[in-house]
């Protein structure tokens, strides 16, 4: 399984385009051993100050989010959750807004990381490269 890790918030100025972009990728690719992971976090200018369930009833909601929410966590700094920290530790980037892109291979290890003013259509070829792999693989052990 390829996974996007993504630092979410309900109240950025990304939130609407990423949501809508995180949502077509997982729709598109989903199905393909793909998931898009959402991790809202309120660290930064308290853009998600709601609680957990109203955050998922939003994305839900208002985007059609199919992919698994998380509870709210911190994604940097001491408090940063272990997974956060992986991430972090892997690449040397460490979240400095809201959505914080991570890429993570079947194997558990981080190919890459973007920042808030990278769109998820930029991404998208890394991510459908990966998940290619994952195809042709199976389609061999056929």
């Amino acid at each position: 399984q390829v996974s996007l890790v993504v630092n979410v918030a309900s109240e950025c100025g990304y939130t609407d385009s990423h949501y809508k972009a995180l949502q077509q990728l997982q729709r598109d690719l989903g199905p393909y051993h793909f998931n898009v992971l959402a991790f809202p976090c309120n660290q930064f200018g308290q853009q998600e100050p709601d609680t957990n369930k109203e955050i998922e009833s939003f994305a839900r909601k208002t985007y059609g989010a199919s992919f698994p929410m998380f509870s709210k966590i911190a994604v940097s700094g001491a408090a940063a959750i272990p997974a956060f920290k992986y991430l972090i530790e892997s690449t040397g980037e460490e979240p400095t807004w809201n959505f914080w892109k991570y890429l993570v291979d079947p194997n558990g290890k981080v190919v890459k990381a973007w920042d808030s003013t990278v769109s998820v259509e930029e991404i998208r070829p890394h991510v459908t490269e990966l998940v290619r792999k994952i195809i042709l693989k199976k389609k061999d052990e056929l």
